[in-house]
């Protein structure tokens, strides 16, 4: 390997795991505002799946290969912008990017990059950016989740799932997650959760409405959409509000209007791939200044299932479809 080459994974046509193929690729380089990440682990998130499957076009200007998530050390980078973050050239940091993570060597806008929490492994911090920086954005900027309110998690052992419950409790909210087995509640339960529902055998909606008294939630961060936004719609309190960020039950949904007019409700959603720099830099500064002291005295924690050599890459894709993960599937680059 020479100093300007790197191992990564590519996506070698669209289709099952087997098309992630080890590959020996040019290492991009840092521009104006970047920061160059010799890699040591990538986190490995849904949107890769869908990319994976040629669901999620790459946006314009972002690397090919997969990858939103990783954790290393500043290999090289614009000084000013390092500077004007407080980092430099040999710090261990996470970053949040718009592709590329599954490799050795990968560029992130400094404003997007992170310092590794105290104590925490790069596998650890690796697993901190897709979901912190989601949930953040979704439950607490677009869902205004406040202390003492209900959040309704769907898919609480999902990656996204156990962040939203910890940082729900973290910041004082009573949070409901929903898992697919009486098991994966009781790991729900154990992350923090103070109700967890089987929605294989529960009404979600029913029980979120008993066990809030009739009052219904006030929160609730939705992966699965379609026949869903009409009961998280009946099970919301007033002022309610339900933040969407996934489909994968469908894009199409009948939504009983009467009950947003009279209890004043707002359905909204986004997707954090495609927005400007600028923005993903904002959530950045708010997790360093409102999580990460919580990260470094580990009252919240990255839940981690399983790591795999990166080379084996198609193996945690299939895990992931698999679906019986709990929390975080990583790679590692060493």
């Amino acid at each position: 390997m020479s100093d300007t080459t790197m191992r990564a994974i590519a996506i070698d046509g669209f289709g099952a795991p087997e098309v992630l193929k080890p590959v020996v690729v040019a290492r991009p380089v840092a521009g104006a505002g970047e920061a160059l990440i010799r890699v040591t682990a990538s986190g490995v998130n849904r949107p890769d799946v869908l990319q994976r499957k040629g669901h999620y076009p790459v946006p314009p200007g972002a690397s090919e290969l997969p990858g939103l998530e990783v954790a290393g050390t500043i290999e090289s980078g614009d000084p000013a912008a390092l500077a004007q973050a407080g980092l430099a050239v040999g710090d261990r940091v996470c970053a949040l990017v718009a592709g590329g993570g599954y490799a050795e060597f990968c560029v992130a806008p400094v404003g997007q990059c992170l310092p590794v929490p105290q104590g925490f492994s790069d596998v650890e911090a690796a697993a901190l950016p897709e979901t912190f920086f989601t949930v953040w954005s979704n439950v607490f900027d677009r869902g205004r989740l406040a202390a003492g309110e209900t959040l309704l998690v769907q898919g609480g052992t999902s990656g996204i799932g156990v962040t939203a419950i910890q940082l729900g409790k973290a910041f004082g909210a009573t949070v409901l997650a929903t898992a697919g087995s009486d098991d994966k509640c009781a790991r729900c339960v154990e992350l923090g959760a103070d109700h967890a529902i089987n929605y294989r055998t529960e009404d979600f909606a029913e029980r979120a409405k008993a066990v809030t008294g009739g009052k219904g939630v006030d929160v609730v961060l939705d992966m699965v959409a379609g026949d869903y936004i009409a009961r998280e719609v009946s099970c919301l309190a007033e002022d309610g509000r339900i933040v969407v960020i996934a489909i994968m039950g469908g894009t199409k949904a009948q939504v009983d209007a009467g009950l947003v007019l009279r209890r004043r409700l707002t359905l909204t959603g986004s997707t954090l791939r495609p927005r400007p720099v600028a923005f993903k830099a904002a959530i950045a500064a708010s997790l360093r200044e409102k999580v990460w002291p919580l990260l470094a005295a580990r009252r919240v924690v990255p839940v981690i299932q399983q790591v795999y050599p990166a080379e084996r890459a198609f193996e945690a894709h299939a895990a992931m479809e698999a679906g019986q993960h709990v929390g975080k599937l990583m790679l590692s680059w060493v």
